[in-house]
């Protein structure tokens, strides 16, 4: 039996321990198998069937959607496991249990791809999800100010969108998933028109 020295014992029981603790970082991250809170292409639905607050919408996996609508209708505090925030169709945070991933505070970030037939998810994850502009969800989230649990609204500290709140607005009215039985509106044409053009010039840069 080799007899390590106390200094070299203990070196290589810290990066033992390191080594470790990035395993177990993760696993969390990855293996979403596990989680209390299950998604799958079957948890989103029609973004104006869920609970709107000021101009976006929220939901709880778990059922508790009064718990998750009050900490958006209050605009600040931290969200319970569960919670759903959407502001687009396409994209979506999802509040995991305490501790599942410390790094975004639990929140999971989803790009899915949304029809008439419902909805798919495209990428998910943590902190390597880009939404439709090309940007990095957590990058930005993340600059949000503690109070806000990395949820972005204007003056929450986050980088803002070139986006407007008409294109946010007529997005929502149009999801496909949605039984919309009103012809679009000339504006939301419009503005669903100008964002198409943003998103080209984006993907150009």
């Amino acid at each position: 039996m080799t007899v390590l020295s106390r200094p070299l014992l203990s070196n290589s029981l810290a990066l033992a321990a390191m080594i470790c603790l990035l395993f177990a970082g993760a696993q969390a991250a990855d293996n979403t198998s596990d989680a209390k809170v299950k998604v799958d292409d079957n948890s989103f639905k029609c973004i104006t069937e869920m609970t709107p607050v000021r101009h976006f919408y929220v939901d709880n996996l778990l059922g508790n959607v009064e718990a998750t609508a009050a900490v958006a209708k209050a605009g600040k505090g931290d969200y319970p496991e569960g919670s759903v925030l959407q502001l687009m169709p396409n994209e979506v945070m999802i509040k995991h249990s305490k501790g599942f991933n410390p790094e975004t505070r639990d929140w999971e970030f989803f790009y899915i791809d949304v029809d008439k037939n419902g909805s798919k998810i495209f990428r998910r994850g943590f902190t390597e999800v880009n939404n439709r502009l090309g940007g990095n969800c957590f990058a930005c989230h993340r600059l949000a100010k503690p109070e806000f649990d990395l949820v972005c609204e204007q003056d929450h500290g986050c980088a803002p969108l070139p986006v407007t709140r008409a294109m946010f607005g007529a997005l929502q009215r149009t999801d496909p998933r949605c039984k919309n039985e009103k012809p679009v509106s000339p504006e939301d044409t419009q503005a669903l028109k100008e964002l198409g053009e943003i998103v080209k010039s984006l993907k150009k840069d």
